[in-house]
């Protein structure tokens, strides 16, 4: 089981039990309380429960592919390269493009909620944190997840 949650539009956090990962997509920095310091572009790496793999774009920035418990995590924001190298059961972006190519079965918004929602004709939820136990129990329709 991990936990996401969102300060900001350019920030998600997940939680595991062994970790508290923090990922700035605009600076594209993973900042985990690593004795060696923040993590910074691309590469693979471990940490706690979370495979993190850091994919470098065209245009020179960071997007992330994230495995935990066997569930897919991308976390990309409004960047729309380099789509075919992320497989996401949850997709954190800000792109209708991403989501309409990536096909994830859980959107967690990373800015204009109200424009994708609309475009893509799915509905939306407001959470505090979203809590997934497994990819057993993502939804079975799609939607568009707010954290506030």
């Amino acid at each position: 089981m991990f936990e996401i949650e969102s300060k900001n539009q350019d920030q998600i956090t997940i939680i595991t039990k062994n970790a508290t990962i923090k990922f700035n997509i605009a600076d594209a920095v993973i900042d985990a309380g690593l004795a060696v310091g923040q993590i910074t572009g691309p590469g693979e790496f471990e940490i706690g429960e979370a495979t993190i793999r850091g994919i470098a774009t065209e245009s020179g920035k960071t997007i992330y592919d994230v495995e935990i418990g066997g569930v897919h995590v991308g976390i990309i924001g409004g960047i729309e390269e380099n789509l075919d190298d992320i497989v996401a059961d949850v997709l954190c972006t800000s792109s209708v493009r991403a989501v309409r190519e990536i096909e994830p079965k859980l959107v967690v918004s990373m800015g204009n909620v109200d424009g994708m929602v609309t475009e893509l004709k799915l509905t939306a939820r407001t959470e505090k944190k979203l809590k997934i136990k497994n990819l057993d129990s993502l939804t079975a329709s799609k939607e568009v997840i707010v954290l506030s």
